[in-house]
């Protein structure tokens, strides 16, 4: 099995890509996992040739079972995020496949609004869409110097996200708490 995940921020070192990292840590150790890093290379969506990135993103997304998301620390969904939802969805890359999205915010508004907005546009492409809020503060030190998860709370919050993506004999016993 193997999972893309994708953060919706341009920032190398933004909260939701180091959440997007550890949540893939948190997988068994036979599932895959492949973090698309070039969302600021996605242009709109428009009629004419494909895009080289584009293709390389809906490629990336097909060869995969499932996506996981990460969405910004704010209530607003980058440009570049919609842009690439955009081209999955022309290219039937989002039909059917599994998503679970995470959303972290210090405000508990910011983190359901752009979720229901990622929801939205995942559920109008034909994704099975599936996720957690996660109102924690981006400042907080939630990571050790490996990038790992280090409070248990949360840590089991984001395994249960990412084991909705699993099939159950692929979570035993590595998602056990």
């Amino acid at each position: 099995m193997k999972i893309i995940g994708i953060a919706a921020s341009l920032h190398a070192g933004s909260f939701i890509t180091r959440l997007l990292d550890a949540a893939g840590g948190e997988l068994p150790a036979h599932v895959g996992f492949e973090a698309w890093q070039r969302l600021d290379e996605i242009p709109p969506y428009g009629a004419g040739p494909v895009p080289a990135s584009a293709c390389e993103l809906v490629a990336l997304v097909s060869s995969g079972d499932a996506l996981l998301l990460t969405a910004p620390e704010h209530s607003l969904l980058p440009p570049e995020l919609m842009y690439a939802l955009d081209w999955m969805a022309a290219g039937q890359g989002l039909s059917g496949k599994h998503v679970a999205v995470m959303s972290a915010s210090a405000r508990a508004c910011g983190a359901m609004w752009a979720q229901a907005e990622l929801f939205k546009q995942l559920q109008g492409a034909g994704a099975v869409v599936m996720g957690a809020e996660l109102v924690i503060s981006p400042v907080w030190p939630h990571f050790d110097e490996h990038g790992h998860l280090t409070d248990p709370a949360l840590r089991a919050q984001v395994r249960a996200v990412v084991g909705q993506l699993c099939p159950a004999e692929a979570l035993e016993p590595a998602l056990s708490l």
